[in-house]
């Protein structure tokens, strides 16, 4: 059991609007804001998403760069993870531009899924070639899982391109077609995957702070952030902010008597990362 807390802060997403919830950071400036702030309360990742003006995704490298340099800027030691999701870009070419900027990690969904309203398409050779095109560009893959069959392929993954350490998993739960937050899924998933890998818990919707408060106590990772939910109560009632829903995950790491990894100690970084 780890005493530290790796915070994997996921801001904005491919899906929620401010007519959703007015706090969804939209424009680089404003997901630059949102982060340099969470970085002052305490993060180790920052898993980004960059939407265009319009608020519909984006994969734009020049949009993703702007996003970068600013967090550069004001957040030298925070460790930037980029999305390839093909929640709306199936071709490789448009998954993949992000790499070209060096990031640190790149997100890599282990399978294709379903979400509540849209699929998430992703073939075996499409992952292959996402992989090795990060492995080219010394990118860490960010492994993200929803339910038992995809840690399967992760394991396949790290044995076929020989993946050294450190290998960490997003492991995410309440999506309505995954693995829910019952202990016996949770645990499942958990005890399928080698004690010296780094692990994060995520939870979808009203699930994130169960997920959350699961992981802290149990000295696993967290991922929190208006990506995946945009309420603080799980009535609906009350929409919350970025801020709200990090400084709670402070408050429960506190209350375990546990600490926040530093970036540093987690060490994922590109030795390229300042080439853009």
């Amino acid at each position: 059991m780890s005493e530290q807390i790796i915070v994997n802060f996921c801001p904005t997403g491919m899906v929620p609007t401010k007519n959703q919830n007015p706090f969804v950071p939209i424009s680089p400036s404003e997901i630059i804001e949102q982060t340099h702030e969470a970085y002052e309360i305490g993060i180790t990742i920052a898993h980004l998403h960059a939407r265009h003006a319009d608020e519909s995704p984006a994969y734009e490298p020049e949009i993703y760069r702007e996003i970068m340099e600013g967090l550069h800027t004001y957040c030298p030691e925070l460790i930037l993870c980029l999305s390839t999701s093909g929640r709306n870009f199936p071709e490789l070419e448009k998954r993949s531009a992000v790499m070209e900027l060096y990031p640190d990690m790149c997100s890599l969904t282990l399978s294709s899924l379903n979400f509540l309203n849209t699929p998430s398409i992703n073939a075996p050779q499409m992952i292959q070639d996402l992989l090795s095109k990060m492995l080219h560009y010394g990118i860490t893959p960010e492994l993200e899982c929803f339910d038992l069959g995809m840690i399967n392929y992760g394991k396949f993954l790290i044995q076929k391109f020989n993946l050294q350490h450190p290998i960490y998993w997003n492991l995410l739960f309440g999506n309505i077609f995954g693995a829910q937050t019952s202990l016996s899924q949770l645990g499942a998933m958990v005890d399928q995957l080698p004690t010296n890998h780094f692990i994060s818990l995520g939870g979808i919707g009203n699930y994130q702070l169960e997920t959350n408060a699961i992981a802290i106590a149990k000295g696993l990772g967290v991922r929190v952030g208006l990506e995946d939910n945009l309420w603080f109560d799980s009535r609906r009632t009350q929409q919350t902010s970025n801020l709200g829903l990090l400084k709670r995950v402070h408050q429960l790491m506190t209350i375990h008597e546990k600490t926040l990894m530093p970036s540093k100690t987690l060490n994922i970084y590109n030795t390229n990362r300042h080439k853009i």
